[in-house]
């Protein structure tokens, strides 16, 4: 039976009840439920009020929103139509019910698929037609597979170390789709079919917009999950981190250092094990004596500070039993309650708790933010477990399965609010992850802990495009990456050269890494117990390579005029600060198949160089345009590929021409 209820079309057939309604500029909502009452979470959507016109005819029914109209057969099923008709999505149905439906068939197949968990709620599959061989399909957040084209692809619905799924989807074919349930799940993009499932829901949830141009696109996705703050003045400059700072006065030296030699320097870090216990969340007094007086001469250089945070908490720990008696911990279904055990046994914090976001917040205002520190590094944010068995632990909001994939956005929301409510303008927070609707609290991604190798500097460029298009405008990587590296080896002086110059023109350029050989601990106490990675600072590598950093740190001040109007246009329509060439370009069809260049803002045309031994590189300039390589001088008319010089002190970077 369908029906109109006001702004919404409903069907309800057997104990499926299913809604589409208005959603945000040129979108659509569609839920579907076999619990007695539709669920009332909105995830990732804010409200985003629209007007419907709604017709109800012999045939079924249609709900028109802007450019995107949805056709609803008797039978329940669903298509999708832009504004000239041309059918964008089709739901992949096969079943004897829709007799009117070309497609009727034996096979038993359902759109929409409530699969129950005995005891329990249900595996839910969404499936549509795969309409289109050539279509182009991008976005879905962080993997490391390296493709920028998902077309073909099967991706985990999971939160893992450097793995960050954003389940929105946008399409060569003038559509975007966000799966909106944190469920662990997987979605399958195949010729045949496209497929999201959820391992356990109450209910099926996912929005679908149209548009004439990605851009558009993605300016309505912001429109419904929110766009990230202005990016304060800090963010534009260099960030300083390695594994890590022992002491306070090892840190103050560096910073000292760098504005000895009058290099910029906006940003220093404070990593992991600052503290005496994990969970205790404030410096250890044994090798951080005077957070005042560090904040304080940081600050007069003019250098902001940055903390790690993370939210293990270890038994022994002064908060684990207050935490613990008030329920501010995740639970583990069976076994012992350890989800990592890293420097000892530890659980985390359950942030989807908001008494338990409030508790985390108190300790970081009382033993960092009075201190004057703004801006905190939020690392395990996935969270990492020591083993990924998503059916073992439980949330405040329910179990991991269900539920799972927001924890990062909450545990951005405990600080964010916290920042907010003390007074504090444009929060912004490094994170290692985070869900749909995480950018509107202030989330920083990294991609987190990644090798150190050209392969995985090939697949960070995947990934910090993909968060763009996911609706995650801010995202950086850490420069040489994180695992291992010798800074006294050719091989590697050569990669972390390659990788701090694209760091130049990522959103936010920031120094961070492992190296070796390790270095003994400074003590034995607290969290000194952790050791440190070799020096990483950029006069580590050798005159050549400090040459190479001192150019490109100069350059990145140039870029701050235009750096600032690029992270306006992210906090206004949510536009991605790193840019696909088919974004801007989306008319030149070449535009779509290029994987390994983008544009950074609208007018630098960045060509990584991403191999080994490389002297020059291939770079097509997209048609419509004027390109002024920047080192060379030359100019090219676009549509066209050349040949530019690429050795160790040039990285190929081409800007548009009025």
């Amino acid at each position: 039976m369908i029906t109109q209820q006001q702004n919404r079309l409903c069907y309800h057939f057997d104990a499926e009840t299913l809604w589409v309604e208005a959603w945000g500029p040129s979108g659509l909502r569609v839920r579907a439920t076999r619990e007695p009452a539709m669920p009332a979470r909105d995830w990732a959507l804010l409200p985003a009020p629209a007007e419907a016109q709604i017709t109800l005819d012999d045939e079924g029914a249609t709900i028109v929103n802007g450019k995107l109209r949805c056709r609803m057969t008797k039978g329940g099923k669903l298509t999708f139509l832009n504004e000239n008709g041309t059918v964008l999505l089709e739901e992949y149905v096969r079943n004897r019910r829709d007799l009117w439906d070309p497609k009727c068939s034996a096979l038993e197949v359902e759109a929409r698929e409530f699969r129950p968990i005995i005891g329990g709620l249900y595996r839910i599959t969404a499936r549509w037609e795969s309409l289109d061989p050539q279509e182009h399909l991008y976005g879905m957040g962080q993997y490391q597979h390296g493709c920028l084209d998902l077309k073909g692809l099967d991706l985990e619905l999971a939160q893992r170390n450097s793995q960050a799924s954003v389940p929105f989807v946008l399409s060569s074919r003038g559509y975007g789709l966000l799966w909106n349930n944190p469920a662990v799940g997987r979605a399958v993009f195949g010729k045949n079919v496209m497929t999201f499932e959820a391992a356990s829901a109450r209910v099926l949830d996912y929005w679908v917009t149209a548009g004439d141009t990605p851009a558009e696109i993605e300016e309505h996705y912001a429109a419904v999950t929110g766009t990230v703050p202005m990016m304060p003045e800090y963010g534009l400059g260099f960030w300083q981190c390695k594994l890590r700072y022992q002491t306070q006065e090892e840190l103050l030296q560096v910073a000292r250092e760098y504005k000895r030699r009058g290099l910029p320097l906006d940003l220093i870090v404070i990593d992991f094990f600052h503290w005496p216990r994990q969970g205790e969340w404030k410096f250890d007094p044994t090798y951080w004596p005077d957070p005042a007086a560090m904040v304080h001469e940081l600050k007069e250089m003019g250098v902001e500070l940055m903390v790690s945070v993370w939210p293990t908490v270890e038994p022994e720990s002064e908060n684990y039993p207050e935490m613990l008696e008030k329920g501010y911990l995740i639970r583990t279904e069976r076994g012992v309650r350890t989800g990592l055990d890293f420097q000892g046994p530890t659980i985390y914090i359950d942030v989807t708790n908001p008494d338990a976001r409030d508790f985390l917040w108190q300790k970081l205002q009382q033993n960092y933010y009075r201190y004057g520190i703004r801006t905190f590094w939020l690392d395990e944010a996935e969270p990492e477990y020591a083993r990924y068995d998503f059916d073992n632990y439980r949330y405040a909001l329910g179990t991991d399965l269900e539920v799972g994939n927001c924890y990062p956005v909450q545990y951005s929301r405990a600080v964010f609010e916290g920042q907010q409510a003390a007074g504090q303008q444009n929060p912004v927070n490094l994170v290692r992850c985070t869900w749909a609707g995480g950018q509107r609290f202030g989330a920083l991604v990294w991609s987190g802990d990644i090798a150190s190798s050209f392969g995985s500097m090939r697949a960070q460029l995947a990934a910090g495009l993909s968060m763009g298009l996911a609706g995650i405008p801010w995202w950086t990587s850490d420069i040489g990456g994180f695992h291992g590296g010798d800074p006294r080896k050719e091989s590697f002086r050569e990669l972390f050269a390659r990788w701090f110059a694209w760091g130049a023109f990522c959103p936010v350029m920031r120094l961070h890494g492992d190296r070796d050989p390790k270095q003994p601990p400074m003590g034995t106490t607290g969290g000194a117990a952790c050791a440190s990675g070799a020096d990483n600072e950029v006069w580590s590598y050798g005159e050549r390579v400090y040459g190479i950093c001192c150019k490109y740190l100069a350059l990145r001040e140039q870029l701050r005029d235009y750096l600032r109007d690029v992270m306006q246009q992210a906090h206004e329509k949510g536009t991605p600060v790193m840019r696909t060439l088919f974004y801007e370009f989306p008319q030149d069809s070449r535009c779509w198949q290029v994987e390994d260049e983008y544009l950074f803002g609208p007018d630098y045309l960045v060509a990584p160089v991403l191999e080994a031994g490389v002297t020059e590189r291939c770079v097509y300039l997209p048609a419509g345009a004027t390109w002024h390589n920047i080192d060379t001088g030359e100019e090219f008319a676009g549509g066209q590929t050349v040949t530019a010089p690429a050795p160790w002190e040039i990285l190929p970077v081409f800007r548009r021409q009025a």
